[in-house]
């Protein structure tokens, strides 16, 4: 080595500490993030939900936006800016590591009911391009439900690299050009003169109180502002988080409350609430509007927007949780082998084979229950209750860890973080309680039945199979460290 090797090498070794740095902290704006936020978050999927309430919309989205969207995004980002390793390592850190699997276990299984209503919006919406009357077939719901959810298995396990820039695009043509449409026909609708099909007065704001069944669907919008925690993770990122995420998250509210309730409002301006589908009822909007302006034509085209967006975010769950379940289970031992198991492409096909069985059977009770309404909205609280269990145990973690490591380092720290914990506490086991609680639509239907299914699969989903997994847990099931990613396996 000569002498003029030495200096070359250290600045090339400056350089590529540079760079390293540069890569280790990337920056975002707060606006990028408001941005990221509002279409992790943001969809068409549940406004015939909402629309059923007209003008009442407002306050149904409003209310779970205060007392669960915001201490959920503050309370997340946090723990997010102190303790890496998501939702599992703040409940494992602030509880326990067994707490701590059956709260990533939650945020994976709430995705097994999840695929079907998803799924089941999607078959109502390619129904309106094939055959409008399919779209209350629950054999042909089932159908399509099982199709493409194989279908997306088939895709994830190739490792396919561009189902992100799917997803985005999905976003655009699927849920913002078709949401943007939809609320300027609905302004034109009204303002030719043609009259509301809901009240639109003042005495509409607050939904008429008919018992506790008249309130029951905001136990949804609890899961319509869900994944709050995963958008989380990007608070370091910021250049200054105390400041920013604040502005950030309140900016992000306030775009994705305009998303879900302008919409919803426009769909309740053209579909009487009697008929409105909480399947099909984006479609049914359109497809009045559409005939009503004469533009039946587009239909087809709004169809495959609505469908792009829907597949695309399916994508984009698909292999995400179960990932993040995976990761768990190999350094902890939480699921047996075979689960743990990878393919040529690195993706762990087994658990996503496992979940799309599950889901293959519930997709089958779409052709069993009566109503493909009543279907959806059963999974759509079975997926929230679910749900639900994750964020009582990230609320009490949170409150724990401020208490028990109180001078851990944190990039940000959420103002008032007891009184929002225990909002957030209180809102998710309110939203549990009503979800028991049949909604008035299903008033001639068995209260007890319905009560049985929803109980059943919380037990069972977010009980019996995770403990049943910690109590047959056995030491060889933990990987070692730096074990190949890719190995056999179906």
């Amino acid at each position: 080595m000569t002498s003029m090797d030495v200096p070359l090498e250290g600045a090339g070794g400056r350089r590529r500490a540079a760079v390293a740095k540069a890569v280790a902290k990337p920056r975002l704006t707060w606006l990028t993030l408001a941005f990221m936020t509002t279409s992790s978050v943001a969809s068409l999927r549940a406004s015939p939900t909402m629309a059923v309430y007209g003008l009442a919309c407002i306050f149904l989205y409003v209310v779970p936006a205060i007392v669960f969207l915001l201490p959920t995004a503050l309370v997340s980002a946090e723990l997010a800016s102190g303790w890496d390793g998501g939702v599992y390592n703040w409940v494992a850190q602030g509880l326990s590591k067994r707490l701590g699997f059956l709260a990533v276990w939650c945020q994976f299984a709430m995705t097994i009911f999840y695929y079907p209503t998803l799924l089941g919006y999607v078959a109502s919406t390619i129904a309106y391009v094939i055959n409008p009357q399919l779209a209350d077939n629950g054999l042909y719901t089932a159908i399509v439900i099982m199709v493409v959810y194989w279908s997306g298995v088939w895709i994830s396990s190739r490792g396919t690299s561009g189902v992100g820039g799917m997803a985005s695009f999905g976003l655009i043509i699927g849920t913002l050009i078709p949401g943007v449409l939809l609320v300027v026909l609905g302004i034109v609708f009204l303002g030719q003169g043609n009259p509301s099909a809901a009240p639109m007065n003042a005495g509409s704001i607050f939904p008429q109180w008919t018992g506790v069944a008249s309130l029951v669907l905001i136990v949804n919008n609890f899961l319509s502002y869900s994944g709050m925690e995963m958008n989380a993770v990007h608070v370091s990122s910021l250049k200054n988080p105390g400041k920013e995420f604040p502005k950030s998250m309140f900016l992000a509210m306030g775009l994705v409350l305009l998303i879900f309730i302008l919409p919803a409002l426009a769909i309740s301006w053209v579909v009487p609430s009697a008929q409105l589908s909480l399947t099909a009822g984006v479609m049914q909007a359109f497809d009045a509007f559409f005939q009503y302006f004469s533009i039946g034509w587009l239909t087809p085209l709004v169809a495959v927007g609505l469908v792009a967006a829907s597949v695309g975010g399916m994508l984009t769950w698909l292999a995400g949780p179960s990932k993040g379940l995976l990761m768990i289970s190999r350094q902890e031992g939480y699921l047996p082998p075979y689960l743990q198991k990878l393919n040529k492409n690195g993706v762990q096909q087994n658990i996503l084979v496992a979940q799309g069985a599950v889901t293959t059977l519930i997709a089958l009770m779409y052709a069993l229950i009566p109503s493909v309404s009543g279907a959806y909205w059963i999974f759509s609280v079975i997926t929230t209750q679910v749900y639900l269990i994750m964020y009582l145990l990230m609320f009490v973690a949170a409150m724990r860890l401020r208490k028990l490591q109180p001078d851990h380092p944190r990039g940000f720290r959420a103002p008032l973080l007891g009184p929002l914990c225990v909002m957030g506490l209180l809102a998710s086991a309110a939203a549990m309680v009503i979800g028991f609680v049949p909604s008035s639509q299903f008033g001639s239907g068995s209260v007890w039945s319905y009560v049985l299914i929803i109980a059943g699969g919380l037990l069972l989903l977010g009980f019996l199979i995770p403990f049943g997994f910690l109590k047959a847990r056995k030491p060889s099931w933990r990987r070692a460290d730096g074990e190949p990613a890719a190995e056999g396996g179906a």
